[in-house]
């Protein structure tokens, strides 16, 4: 896991399917073993997209459920590992170590709907990713290591 866990942060306007893809494909091209992706918001926010996003631009192809009864889906992608657990039907967050986070960071990367059911459990270095929607108007706050600025740097829909 990463040392860094402050220095990064900014706000994404996500109108349209394509700004949350895009955005998706940023987070996917610099996603690295070790990493979490700490995916907050209220029901039908956008997380399950957002985490589609990012698995088809690591080069999933399959079908991306919603991993709400499994509580973690694992893809092999050309890259790295990734496990992309839903954490809505936890209620104590040492039932997190049942579902094995840690080797998943030891593999690959996650990613985590309903991170704040994991309570201390997720990453201190975890790139956080809060979408909400008011009045049909979507955004992404991101905040986390400043490595991950490198990323986002030239993004049009940085507000």
């Amino acid at each position: 896991m990463h040392k860094d866990s402050q220095g990064f942060e900014r706000t994404f306007a996500l109108g349209e399917l394509e700004a949350t893809n895009a955005l998706g494909a940023r987070i996917a091209a610099s996603l690295q073993v070790g990493d979490t992706i700490a995916l907050a918001g209220e029901l039908g926010a956008g997380k399950t997209t957002l985490a589609r996003a990012i698995l088809r631009a690591l080069g999933v192809t399959e079908n991306v459920p919603s991993p709400t009864f499994t509580l973690v889906q694992t893809y092999e992608t050309p890259r790295l590992a990734v496990r992309h657990y839903d954490l809505y039907r936890i209620e104590n967050p040492t039932d997190i170590d049942e579902l094995g986070l840690d080797e998943a960071l030891d593999e690959g990367a996650a990613l985590i709907e309903w991170p704040e059911r994991a309570g201390s459990r997720v990453p201190s270095d975890a790139l956080h990713v809060v979408l909400s929607l008011t009045n049909d108007d979507r955004r992404a706050h991101i905040a986390g290591p400043s490595r991950w600025a490198n990323a986002f740097g030239e993004v049009s829909h940085v507000r």
